[in-house]
């Protein structure tokens, strides 16, 4: 069992320091904030200068070496512009980002396990044909037009819910639905393709053979075993949700760390990009340990592994 977290764990961490990395080469090599931070008749002296203050003058591996020291101490230094400690900023979005995820995480499970058990337990009724094309409408439809959809129904002509903006529940219900909606097909296509398999198997038959109620042997024996996969995913999901988050907290105005970082990103702020694309980082490397852990407690052969 130790072992196991151990080695999850040691992988995982060497997935934060790539991530680390990568986003820190992308932005030297791709951006130039100087240039931006001097006014536009500035020489090529003020230029070198402020280079030098900022330190970008440095060979890039030495930049990178000075970087990671400090974030290991929770220093991602302070915002070029604003001047404000990079973490600090990000910090403050935080509660908002995880609540819109969580919420629509909540939501996509809640839709898409018990329709996928359905679909799997109706096969081939206009249950499942209903179930398959909702699927295919989440799937194909992109995250901001179905964002603006809901916002130009809801806010616009019936004027039931705010169009953006962040404060009370309100405000969460048309980019936590629009998110959820967005992401439940995934899972409920797994749900489903994990009921049927597991459906055919020889023990449901010996359950029903038995005289079990279906309900029984759907959810307590069936869905059981179909479990496993469904608690992997919700560990990808929740990283495919941040990344959904960009769109929809842009569409929504939503004040969450990626709408922060895409902001940053425009005014090639390299700290607070830095500080939201590790720490966004790091809570999926976490989330993703807590689902590794969620399965060894869920199945022995895991443990014995």
């Amino acid at each position: 069992m130790w072992r196991f977290v151990r080695n999850r764990a040691l992988q995982l961490l060497i997935t934060a320091f790539a991530i680390s990395f990568i986003t820190f080469m992308l932005l030297h090599l791709t951006q130039d904030p100087v240039l931006l931070m001097v006014p536009p008749d500035a020489g090529k002296e003020a230029i070198e200068r402020t280079r030098h203050d900022l330190g970008f003058d440095r060979p890039l591996f030495l930049q990178y070496g000075m970087f990671l020291a400090r974030v290991v101490r929770g220093d991602f230094g302070v915002s070029l512009f604003s001047r404000k400690p990079a973490l600090d900023m990000v910090i403050e979005r935080m509660p908002a980002t995880l609540l819109l995820t969580i919420s629509s995480l909540s939501l996509a499970l809640l839709i898409a396990v018990p329709l996928g058990v359905k679909t799997a337990v109706r096969r081939h009724t206009w249950v499942d044909n209903l179930g398959t094309t909702v699927v295919l409408f989440g799937q194909a439809m992109p995250l901001f037009w179905f964002g603006i959809m809901m916002m130009l129904v809801f806010s616009m002509h019936l004027h039931w819910l705010p169009a953006s903006g962040y404060g009370s529940w309100k405000h969460l219900i048309l980019p936590m639905v629009s998110l959820g909606i967005w992401n439940g097909p995934i899972t409920m296509r797994l749900v489903r393709s994990q009921m049927l398999d597991i459906l055919s198997q020889d023990f449901v038959r010996s359950a029903r053979a038995r005289g079990l109620r279906e309900g029984i042997v759907v959810w307590r024996h069936a869905f059981k075993n179909a479990l496993i996969p469904v608690v992997t995913v919700v560990g990808t999901q929740f990283g495919q949700l941040l990344g959904g988050a960009i769109v929809c907290e842009t569409v929504f105005s939503w004040p969450g760390v990626a709408s922060l970082t895409i902001f940053a990103i425009k005014q090639s702020d390299f700290p607070v990009v830095q500080a939201g694309v590790i720490t966004l980082a790091l809570f999926i490397v976490v989330v993703n340990l807590v689902v590794d852990l969620a399965l060894v407690a869920i199945d022995p052969r895991i443990r014995l592994e």
